[in-house]
């Protein structure tokens, strides 16, 4: 038997089982077509059992309740605030410091006027150190030659003023005592609140201290402080600038004695409130520039150290003092005063 023979015969045998299978599938495939497939019925599975292995965390279905976000971080569901009305606080806004406006000094009243007025001149009431030169031991009055000094004064009828008092009765006839007398204190040493100014008080006098102002800001012990400062101002005493630094004034520019006089005055009267009318000259020394920018600067009048006790209208700028040495007894200082009553404007 050829090939070709046993292939029909084999293919003759399984035909028709072939045929059978094939039109199965058709006819399934044909029905599958136009019949959807059954849903296979839902059945509730059993809860898992604690050994059982979690399924997967599935964001879709499983519900997992989470924190709400800040309302700070989702803007479009944040309310905008409601406006509120700035109301301002007394310690919101510092309170600027008052500046004292610089008094006029009172127009003249056209009338020539000469008085005779002392101004003392004192620096240290203290014993000077053992080792004080010739100058310190010259500018030290001791405390109890200096209480004999108020002492004659308040006996021999004296009634203290001040430097505005004299200003006035010179420019615009303001009346004075029948024995008028000032008192200054160049340099501010600290004794001059410690020792002087008790007993000033104590014989009844009123005085002007002249404040270096750089050794304050410093905190010099051998100068006041400023808490000092402001305690003989509340007490009645008048207080006027001796600069900032004791320096020569004659041959300055304008920018550096506004510095010097101008900066020691408005230190002052940021302390005290109220206006520093007066200068002294540091060592007495001065020009007609210094006396030019005292006088743009709001002050009255200022003080040499030249000798003499007879002031002029006019003249408030050069006013003459009687220096006060460390050897005057109250019997020498009575004497000085005599001799200026009766002579005039020269020292002895």
């Amino acid at each position: 038997m050829d090939v070709r023979t046993a292939w029909y015969r084999w293919a003759g045998r399984w035909r028709i089982p072939l045929l059978g299978v094939v039109g199965v599938l058709v006819i399934a495939g044909a029905w599958a077509a136009r019949t959807p497939p059954a849903q296979a019925p839902v059945t509730a599975l059993p809860p898992a059992s604690p050994t059982s292995v979690p399924p997967s965390p599935t964001p879709t279905w499983t519900f997992t309740p989470t924190p709400s976000p800040s309302p700070t971080a989702r803007p479009t569901d944040t309310p905008a605030p409601s406006p509120t009305p700035t109301v301002p606080r007394a310690t919101a806004t510092p309170t600027p410091t008052a500046t004292p406006t610089p008094e006029p000094l009172p127009t003249p009243d056209g009338i020539t006027r000469t008085l005779r007025v002392p101004i003392l001149m004192y620096h240290y009431i203290s014993d000077p150190p053992p080792d004080a030169d010739a100058i310190r031991r010259d500018l030290s009055v001791r405390p109890q030659v200096f209480e004999e000094h108020l002492r004659y004064l308040k006996e021999a009828g004296y009634t203290s003023v001040t430097l505005a008092d004299l200003a006035l009765a010179l420019e615009a006839g303001y009346p004075l005592p029948e024995k008028p007398i000032i008192l200054t204190f160049d340099d501010g040493y600290r004794d001059n609140f410690e020792v002087a100014f008790p007993l000033l008080q104590q014989y009844g006098f009123k005085a002007t201290f002249f404040l270096l102002t750089a050794p304050l800001d410093a905190q010099d012990p051998a100068y006041l402080t400023w808490d000092q400062a402001i305690a003989l101002d509340a007490a009645g005493m008048e207080l006027g600038a001796h600069g900032y630094t004791h320096t020569d004034l004659r041959n300055r520019t304008v920018d550096y004695l506004v510095w010097q006089v101008l900066s020691s005055k408005e230190a002052i009267e940021a302390r005290i409130h109220k206006p520093v009318r007066f200068f002294c000259y540091p060592s007495g020394q001065y020009d007609d520039l210094t006396i030019q920018v005292l006088h743009s600067a709001g002050y009255w009048g200022a003080v040499t150290t030249e000798a003499g006790d007879l002031h002029r209208s006019g003249e408030l700028f050069t006013l003459r003092r009687v220096r006060v040495h460390g050897r005057y007894s109250a019997e020498a200082l009575a004497a000085v005063l005599e001799w200026f009553a009766a002579q005039g404007e020269e020292a002895p």
